[in-house]
């Protein structure tokens, strides 16, 4: 009984370090610019979408995002004709992996410049793909008629 325990003790104690040691190896990868070029979605038409109840994804396509995993946070800033270019601040952490779709949970909050939530407000987001050259977002609402949709936000990475 006290070897099954102690067995026990040992593999969660693994698991728990593992999670804990790749979400900071994610967070390093994040470090630095990226450019979120292009958002896709898991429907065919024509959708009006207002991404993260701030801009449409015209003013999205071509930002500019960094991000400061030391302290959880970054900025961006949108692009385009007549999107408003001011920078927006947000905190963000990466969570452990989501036991349903086997991706990492990843919470962007928007705050003002000193890192305080005005609303309260954030959003969950998937982090399905991070390599030192690319990171791929999802988020998956729902569509009047109650059907899942999903937004598929590509970045590339332009310096650390």
């Amino acid at each position: 009984m006290k070897k099954s325990l102690l067995l026990f003790m040992v593999v969660a104690t693994i698991f728990s370090c593992g999670s804990t040691k790749t979400t900071g190896v994610s967070k390093k990868v994040m470090k630095g610019y990226w450019s979120l070029n292009s958002i896709t979605y898991s429907e065919s038409g024509e959708f009006n979408v207002n991404l993260l109840n701030d801009a449409e994804q015209a003013c999205f396509e071509g930002s500019t995002w960094r991000f400061i995993p030391n302290n959880n946070t970054g900025n961006y800033t949108l692009s385009g004709m007549d999107c408003d270019s001011s920078v927006r601040n947000f905190v963000f952490s990466i969570q452990t992996i989501d036991k349903d779709t086997g991706l990492y949970d990843f919470m962007l909050k928007p705050t003002n410049a000193k890192h305080k939530s005005e609303t309260n407000q954030g959003f969950r987001l998937k982090l399905a793909q991070l390599s030192e050259s690319n990171m791929q977002w999802q988020q998956t609402v729902t569509l009047d008629d109650g059907k899942p949709f999903t937004i598929f936000m590509n970045f590339t990475k332009t310096s650390d």
